[in-house]
């Protein structure tokens, strides 16, 4: 779904030193995108409603998580202020949500 020179690039990342830990990033990603649609994220084109494409938007909030995720290796950071992104997951997931 998404390889590792994709999510190195959005990364801004060089080397191989971090791949064990980006990888985990992206499939910890993958599975919150499903849970918080609840469906299951197939590669292919879905059979039901139960599944969900990988389309670009997918990949998109996927890659957000991420970028979150290895700029932000702490559940808890101090002494800063933090906004949500406008248009960001949540957004880009919305259509897809079974409700």
């Amino acid at each position: 779904m998404i390889d590792m020179a994709r999510a190195k690039l959005h990364l801004r990342v060089d080397g191989d030193e971090e791949d064990t830990l980006i990888s985990g990033y992206i499939e910890a990603a993958k599975s919150h995108v499903a849970m918080h649609c609840d469906r299951e994220l197939v590669d292919t084109v879905p059979t039901g409603p139960e599944q969900m494409g990988f389309t670009p938007d997918v990949e998109q909030a996927v890659l957000l998580l991420v970028g979150h995720w290895y700029a932000n290796r702490e559940a808890v950071v101090i002494g800063t202020i933090s906004s949500a992104v406008p248009m960001a997951v949540d957004r880009l997931l919305w259509p897809r949500k079974r409700f």
